[in-house]
């Protein structure tokens, strides 16, 4: 079973980073005891304070496909539509090693 990789750039309207980092932290805590979730994190540009990018790892495309349909991932994605600045960006990979701590 091949692992994926996701990289989802998001950018947010000025003056929505602390509801946007609150929604996010709880998505992250959720998404993170998911069973395929390798790993689930969310960085903040240091020159642009709108813009984040997540990185994720998933054990298989089926674990991700369950991802998308997850309660919290529908209620994150509900949470912050009025925040975004345009549509999200995700980018999907094969991961061609293994995770670091394997």
């Amino acid at each position: 079973m091949k692992k994926v990789t996701v990289i989802a750039y998001i950018e947010i309207r000025d003056g929505f980073e602390e509801g946007f980092l609150e929604a996010a932290r709880e998505v992250v805590a959720a998404t993170r005891a998911e069973d395929a979730c390798i790993n689930y994190d969310l960085h903040q540009s240091s020159s642009q304070s709108t813009r984040f990018v997540f990185y994720e790892n998933w054990t298989s495309l089926d674990g991700l496909d369950q991802h998308s349909k997850s309660d919290h991932i529908r209620l994150f994605r509900e949470r912050i539509k009025e925040m975004l600045a345009r549509p999200t960006e995700i980018t999907l990979w094969e991961m061609v090693t293994e995770p670091a701590g394997s």
